[in-house]
């Protein structure tokens, strides 16, 4: 099983002047699979629960190379989320306290 990590792009959401910024955020994030095996799984949920809650990607599998973007806004207002991958192979991959209303993109990475 090879080791996968996680790279957070700092491509910051621009947010209209004087709006507060959780209000105005946009919280897609583009998630791109850099890895050689294909994510058959993810998962968002606000780091105040401790509940994975559904598999987003339902029936879509994000394939090497490619990318999805995920409308992460679960209507409560919040920024943070963790992050969690499952691969066709069996790995798991977790990135916890991931602020949505800053990153665009979140990369899954060999």
């Amino acid at each position: 099983m090879l080791k996968r990590f996680l790279l957070l792009s700092a491509i910051a959401v621009t947010a209209l002047a004087g709006t507060n910024t959780a209000l105005a955020a946009d919280r897609k994030v583009k998630v791109i699979n850099k890895t050689k095996t294909p994510i058959f799984a993810f998962y968002a949920s606000r780091t105040s629960t401790n509940d994975w809650e559904e598999d987003i990607l339902g029936d879509d599998v994000i394939m090497p190379g490619a990318s999805l973007t995920i409308n992460i806004d679960d209507g409560s207002g919040a920024c943070k989320f963790d992050f969690k991958g499952e691969f066709e192979d069996g790995d798991e991959v977790v990135q916890a306290n991931v602020d949505v209303c800053k990153v665009s993109e979140f990369s899954f990475v060999e």
